[in-house]
């Protein structure tokens, strides 16, 4: 395939390389995790300080079949590239770059319409709540944006990227659409991807139940959001949950890494 360069069209894919091994990674284990959603879905890495330069899966591809050497190395002041041979997905250069571009903290994104995540952006009260022990890892950590515009090209970009400028708040339920959580690398905002869904599978099958639900108070629910941020134990957030999917992967043969 052709290498796409941020700046004349065509590199090496050599480049960032452990970067693109852990974004491969994790598009793998979002493929077996049943979070993807056919050639749809995208994630993105910042390769540089300002955000302006990112790693993103090619359009159309399906996760399960993604490499390091696929990632596109994308500029978002390039918009030229949305022109070239294998361009990026509009709409994700769109939602993604303008993120990177006016937040900088978000260095990684992942974007998914996972079933139970999407099920709790449908509703009309679709923030979650503290209802145990993982749901309270995101408590006084989401937004929510009730103002879906459609497709998420450069101007509605911007607008969500407007709504995401506190660090401590990386998760973002888009109402009517799907989810979208940050992070500072692949392995921090993958774990908060696979446990949002799964706290929200909680949620919604406890919903089913009719039963009244348990909340944790405020005080319990942000007491266990900060001991569970904690970078230092037992290691930083998705650290050993990203090493073990790649000795997986490895054991498995998996040309991810490739």
């Amino acid at each position: 395939m052709n290498k796409i360069n941020s700046t004349s069209g065509y590199i090496s894919n050599d480049n960032f390389y452990e970067e693109r091994k852990n974004l491969a990674a994790a598009f793998r284990w979002a493929e077996r995790s049943n979070l993807h959603e056919a050639v749809a879905n995208h994630f993105s890495l910042a390769v540089n300080s300002e955000g302006t330069e990112f790693l993103m899966n090619p359009n159309m591809w399906h996760f399960s079949r993604i490499k390091a050497s696929d990632l596109l190395l994308l500029n978002i002041n390039d918009k030229s590239v949305l022109k070239r041979e294998n361009p990026p997905d509009a709409t994700a250069w769109g939602l993604h770059g303008a993120i990177h571009k006016m937040c900088p903290h978000a260095r990684c994104i992942m974007h998914v319409h996972s079933i139970y995540a999407t099920t709790l952006a449908s509703l009309e009260d679709c923030i979650l709540p503290p209802i145990n022990q993982v749901a309270a890892m995101f408590f006084g950590r989401q937004v929510v944006d009730k103002n879906y515009g459609g497709l998420a090209f450069e101007e509605e970009g911007e607008r969500c990227a407007n709504l995401l400028s506190d660090p401590k708040k990386h998760t973002f339920i888009m109402g009517n659409h799907g989810i979208l959580i940050f992070g500072q690398n692949v392995a921090e905002t993958f774990n908060r991807l696979y446990y949002f869904e799964r706290a929200a599978k909680v949620y919604v099958n406890a919903l089913q139940s009719g039963k009244k639900l348990s909340i944790l108070d405020d005080e319990i629910a942000e007491k266990t959001a900060q001991e569970l941020d904690n970078e230092e134990y037992p290691a930083p957030a998705g650290t050993a949950f990203l090493r073990e999917i790649k000795l997986i992967l490895d054991n498995e043969n998996s040309d991810y890494c490739n």
